[in-house]
């Protein structure tokens, strides 16, 4: 028998064989071998026992060292056992949650779950010859003043009491509920009401639940208490519903609560936690009741019953459209007696402007102000009437579900705000009205709530890259693309390459490429699977040829907050001996704001070659008003006052303007200084000959995405980068620059990999890869595969031959 209790246990040596030796859990780690050794922990977790086919039994269980100390973390503690076969099942009827077990002929493997469940990397893998040792002490003996139903040999669980009677319940099909009869009824929910506050004193709840017979019932639930109420998240849940009694009411049964009933919900995805919600301390689980909830989902997923998009990020949401938002509250204010603020993220940024909601100073709870880059993901969502009293009750930092957010463009004003607010034009606000109409209102979501897991993952991935400047290397970029995708607009484009190489090889499948040696050429035909960064615009990147670094390039909001700091410290200065001080006046915008005259220094030299060459040195002007001017001038270059000099701004900030174009230079590598640019001998004074004279390390746009491959043998990924322009048939410069290039990419990749029922299949494509190796930060070194000499050609592209003459 693999699995060995023990009634009486002297101490942790004496568990399990002597000629093993006992490791702790945080020494475990991959590829060594533990035949001779021992891990001991108390069972704190213990999942069901599931079916994978008949006779085969899998089980889930977390153990912790139980003389661990108090402070340590549960990664170096705590760790996932599974059991396979005969061990599963022998553990399930054998061990409770609270014994210490000691397992032995285990082996390590890699943990999936160790980012979400925060436990050990790894995890222990048991069956076969392995064996579980049980320390159990013997119950004490019998109290003969106690009641018989209270008497227990087992220790109850920590996280889920089971009752102490075996009573067994009868549950009813919804096809077959009689009038006046109270049942136990199984569901899969097809609409729902969070809690609100009845006419009386009770909290009333409503939702609409179907199982096998397809048959629709309403339920109503009265209660006093919130927490009482069932934790429904989104449709498709399941539950579980005890003691309700079927009533006639305008012509339909319904079910409503009767004393002592109770709920309990599950996710309903297939393969999702058996795990309840339930505010019951005590109640009856069994494995008929993880069977009936099995085959719900099971049922309902057929049924297509499952929302596919429960939720959307911020980065889809479309004007005009009422949505569910995941999100975390990071701040909350209130408006007036009808209204309150909260300001939430998801990690993702919406791709339209949004509202700017002002409020009086000093009531504002939470942070008042972020970091720039996260203020670009911040909502501001205005929640009103009877959604005001628990959403000023909300925790910061909780995570939550906002059921009927409604976007809404336009301009407006938001009542009860400061008098000095203007008008937002072009904008899109969040509004959750009142009323519950279509499931409206706010859920506070579980820590190990499934979609709370994944949008912290999105949340820890942003802020671990946060003003991060990462070098070059390609085995890192493997890590760095985590936004969801965005909608792209137009019609889809045929697309097929076309090699420039010189090379004479035949092509291989990818399962042959991945065998091959490194540094090679080779010729392959594949489709693509998919593409990072989702969101394009993150593709294009500034790179320093010098320090062989690679940055985004700096957001328009960044790069405005600079300018407005510069702007407010511009003090006398004197201007140099070879500049001529003059002024110039900025052109109103569409918006009628008036014209503003400020002050420009210009390059004496450069003004007597013609306009063409003038170089100006703007200084006290916004980047609107820089933008602006760059429509008439050739070359502005942004400069502030500093010891009564002038000096270029930060080098966050485009140190030059040329047109519609931005130059930015490289932190590490410049030497600023302002310096005369001399035209002698200089044919054209373009950004490369100014950047040199002001000794700044010109930044060199480029593209950088990784796209994963795919033929019928394999997939692979491959890095687009050193060929990228050729590959788009674009500049990376004009793609900074022009909507027309920003769009043929997007409509490129669009072709390409098609999104999820499009019409569209995806092209096969002639590609010629070249394989390196590179060394990441551990010193490790990896294969890495890059797209080169080929090009995208589309009809467009393709210059038909000239009519004869």
């Amino acid at each position: 028998m693999p699995v060995v209790v023990l009634t009486k246990r002297a101490g942790p040596s004496t568990l399990g064989p002597a000629h093993l030796s006992r490791i702790p859990i945080s020494l475990i780690k991959m590829n060594n071998e533990y035949s001779n050794k021992t891990v001991e922990g108390r069972v704190i977790h213990k999942g069901p026992l599931v079916s994978l086919q008949p006779g085969n039994y899998i089980l889930k269980a977390v153990i912790q060292e139980h003389d661990s100390p108090p402070n340590a973390s549960s990664e170096d503690t705590s760790i996932n056992i599974v059991l396979l076969g005969p061990l599963a099942t022998d553990f399930s009827s054998a061990v409770n949650q609270g014994d210490v077990v000691v397992a032995s002929g285990f082996t390590v493997g890699k943990s999936p779950t160790f980012r979400k469940d925060k436990l050990h990397r790894c995890n222990l893998l048991l069956s076969g010859d392995a064996c579980v040792y049980v320390s159990r002490p013997p119950p004490p003996p019998p109290d003969p003043t106690s009641l018989p139903a209270m008497k227990r040999s087992t220790v109850l669980s920590t996280e889920v009491s089971r009752s102490t009677k075996t009573t067994k319940y009868t549950y009813v099909r919804l096809n077959d509920l009689k009038v006046g009869s109270v049942v136990n009824v199984y569901g899969v929910v097809v609409f729902f009401k969070q809690p609100f506050r009845s006419r009386g004193t009770d909290f009333c709840s409503s939702l609409k639940i179907t199982d096998q017979s397809n048959q629709k019932i309403s339920c109503t639930i009265f209660c006093d208490k919130v927490d009482s109420h069932p934790k429904i998240f989104q449709i498709g849940d399941i539950v579980r519903m005890h003691r309700f009694k079927a009533q006639f009411f305008k012509d339909t049964i319904m079910l409503v609560n009767t004393f002592g009933f109770s709920v309990m919900a599950f996710d309903g995805a297939v393969g999702g936690a058996m795990e309840p919600r339930t505010s019951s301390r005590t109640y009856h689980f069994d494995q008929d009741d993880q069977r009936a909830v099995e085959e719900l989902r099971l049922w309902a997923a057929n049924q297509g019953l499952l929302p596919l998009v429960p939720t959307t990020p911020l980065s889809a949401v479309q004007p005009k459209t009422y949505f569910n938002l995941t999100c975390q509250l990071l701040a909350k204010a209130p408006v007036d007696s009808t209204c309150t603020l909260l300001r939430v993220w998801d990690g993702t940024r919406c791709p339209r402007s949004l509202l700017k909601v002002i409020v009086e100073p000093n009531v504002t709870e939470g942070p008042s102000s972020l970091s720039s880059a996260k203020e670009n993901l911040i909502a501001n969502v205005l929640v009103y009437d009877n959604h005001v009293e628990f959403a000023r009750q909300l925790k910061l930092g909780a995570f939550l579900r906002i059921y009927n957010l409604r976007a809404i463009p336009g301009s407006s004003k938001v009542p009860g705000l400061t008098s000095s607010q203007s008008e937002e034009v072009d904008h899109l606000a969040f509004h959750l009205h009142g009323g519950t109409a279509y499931g409206r209102g706010i859920r506070l979501l579980p820590e190990n709530s499934p979609d709370v897991q994944e949008l912290k993952r999105v949340i820890e991935a942003f802020e671990e890259d946060e003003d991060k400047v990462p070098e070059l290397n390609d085995s890192e970029m493997l890590d760095v693309w985590c936004t969801p995708p965005e909608s792209l607009d137009g019609d889809t484009v045929t697309c097929s390459t076309e090699r420039s190489c010189s090379h004479n090889i035949q092509p291989v499948t990818l399962s042959e490429l991945k065998r091959s040696e490194p540094g090679r050429d080779h010729h392959v035909r594949v489709q693509l699977r998919s593409y990072e960064p989702l969101r394009l615009h993150q593709a294009l990147k500034l790179y320093c040829s010098k320090c062989e670094t690679m940055q985004d390039v700096p957001d328009d909001e960044l790069v405005a907050e600079l300018f407005s700091e510069a702007s407010r410290y511009s003090g006398p200065c004197t201007p140099p001996q070879w500049a001529l001080s003059g002024q110039v006046s900025v052109p109103r915008d569409s918006l009628g704001t008036p014209d503003r005259t400020l002050h420009v220094h210009l390059s004496t030299q450069l003004m007597s070659e013609g306009k063409s060459k003038e170089l100006i040195f703007l200084m006290g002007a916004t980047l609107e008003e820089t933008c602006r001017l760059a429509d008439g001038y050739q070359n502005i270059v942004p400069v502030r006052p500093s010891g009564g000099h002038l000096a270029l701004l930060d080098l966050s900030a485009p140190f030059l303007f040329r047109g519609r174009k931005r130059y930015y230079g490289c932190k590490q590598c410049s030497e600023a200084a302002l310096t005369e640019v001399s035209a002698e001998g200089v044919q054209v004074i373009d950004e490369k000959v100014i950047a040199e004279a002001l000794g700044v390390q010109l930044l060199q746009f480029v593209l950088l995405m990784k796209l994963k491959l795919q033929d019928a043998t394999d997939t692979l990924d491959v890095f687009l980068w050193r060929d990228a322009e050729l590959f788009f048939n674009v500049s990376a410069e004009d793609v900074a620059a022009d909507q027309e290039a920003q769009s043929s990419i997007c409509h490129t990749v669009e072709s390409l990999c098609p999104a999820e029922g499009s019409t569209g299949g995806r092209p096969w494509l002639d590609l010629c890869l070249t394989t390196y190796q590179a060394e990441d930060d551990q010193g490790q070194i990896q294969t890495c595969y890059q797209i080169c000499h080929t090009t995208i050609t589309t009809p467009s592209s393709t210059r038909p031959d000239p009519e004869p003459a």
